[in-house]
């Protein structure tokens, strides 16, 4: 008997979108270990040489000029992909995806960004008979996601299936509220003393730093503050990819310290977040959910205008994070940390059954599985 096939295509614009898809395939096999999936960022794996560019322009684009990429958000949110942008997808990768698929021949497909979405929306509408499941990796609904012919959406809350019906006007019916998926290693609770021996860190007030990989972290007074609290305070800061920034941290005497850690990349983000006290990290959908899952509370600092801003005011609305308004904000989580070391594990955010998410960690998998 044919074994039963998805496959998920993602982007490589920032690291959350397919770092969703690998969390539904890991998720998906564990269900069904018969079940085979296969993950592609689309763009990278058509266009190897072209990819790499336009991701660059990008990230420039989100370091530079953040004010005109809200300013595109927020005139676009209630729209579809515009025409322009739609044509240039077809010409780009529609006869190639298309073989893909032909290929691969999968039984569903899954996205987790909305340029694949675009794409195999088009198929679909050529007349491609494979159901379809979007994933919306954000705490909010923009209209760039929405196509007639997604089969279901997969969102984050309430509000955002709300949004959907109300403003974007699809069926409620096509939309399950499961949670942004995160790999399951994030539901699975670590032994801090364990993870000190390993990772060489001392019992005491520890937090976690991210958002490295894209130069995020170049903020120089607020990460200079943070180092004045190093003889009180053990500091976890974690790079992803950008070793440049690390090599150059770690050559400045403020951060040649006992206290002080520079991580590269690492797949063991999971088990930082359960040795931390404390999140400090951009407002990412995918970063915040895992901090969710741990039960860390969280820090954000210079929500991109859009999609961030949206995870940013959630999270707080919720009482599960703070947006970085100064300086002052460091020093009182940090005094209150200082102050309550050491604590019982109770008190991480999300232990209260009121914190709990309304879903479970395996939903986004089984309402694929669903489709089958």
């Amino acid at each position: 008997m044919r074994k039963k096939r998805i496959l998920l295509l993602s982007e490589g614009f920032g690291a959350g979108h397919t770092q969703a898809a690998h969390a539904l395939s890991v998720g998906l096999r564990l269900l069904s270990p018969d079940l085979r999936t296969r993950v592609f960022e689309l763009g990278a794996f058509l266009h190897p040489t072209l990819a790499p560019w336009i991701f660059s322009a990008y990230r420039k684009t989100l370091l530079t000029q953040p004010k005109l990429y809200g300013m595109v958000y927020r005139a676009q949110y209630n729209k579809s992909l515009n025409r322009i942008t739609q044509l240039a997808l077809h010409r780009i990768f529609y006869s190639q995806t298309a073989e893909l698929i032909r290929q691969l021949r999968p039984d569903t497909i899954v996205c987790t960004h909305p340029f694949p979405n675009v794409v195999v929306s088009r198929l679909k509408r050529a007349g491609l008979d494979i159901p379809l499941c979007t994933v919306i990796t954000d705490y909010d609904a923009h209209g760039t996601w929405v196509s007639p012919e997604v089969n279901k959406y997969l969102v984050s809350t309430a509000e955002v299936k709300e949004k959907l019906q109300s403003q974007h006007g699809v069926p409620a019916h096509r939309i399950e509220v499961t949670g942004i998926p995160v790999h399951p290693n994030f539901w699975q609770q670590h032994n801090r003393e364990e993870l000190r021996q390993q990772f060489g860190l001392r019992d005491m007030p520890t937090v976690l730093v991210m958002g490295g990989g894209w130069g995020m972290l170049n903020k120089e007074s607020l990460m200079a503050h943070m180092t004045t609290w190093r003889e009180q305070i053990q500091f976890l800061f974690c790079f992803g990819n950008n070793d440049k920034a690390r090599a150059q941290l770690a050559e400045t005497p403020l951060f040649q310290h006992p206290n002080i850690h520079l991580f590269g990349f690492t797949r063991e983000i999971d088990k930082l977040m359960d040795v931390s006290d404390l999140l400090i990290t951009k407002p990412g959908g995918i970063t915040c959910t895992e901090g969710l899952a741990k039960g860390i509370r969280m820090l954000f600092y210079s929500p991109i205008p859009g999609q961030e801003e949206e995870n940013c005011q959630y999270f707080t609305e919720q009482g599960l994070g703070e947006p970085i308004k100064s300086h002052e904000t460091l020093d009182a989580w940090f005094g209150k940390l200082v102050r309550e070391h050491p604590r019982d594990q109770l008190a991480r955010v999300g232990a209260a059954p009121e914190r709990q998410p309304a879903y479970t960690p395996q939903h986004g998998a089984q309402a694929i599985m669903q489709l089958l």
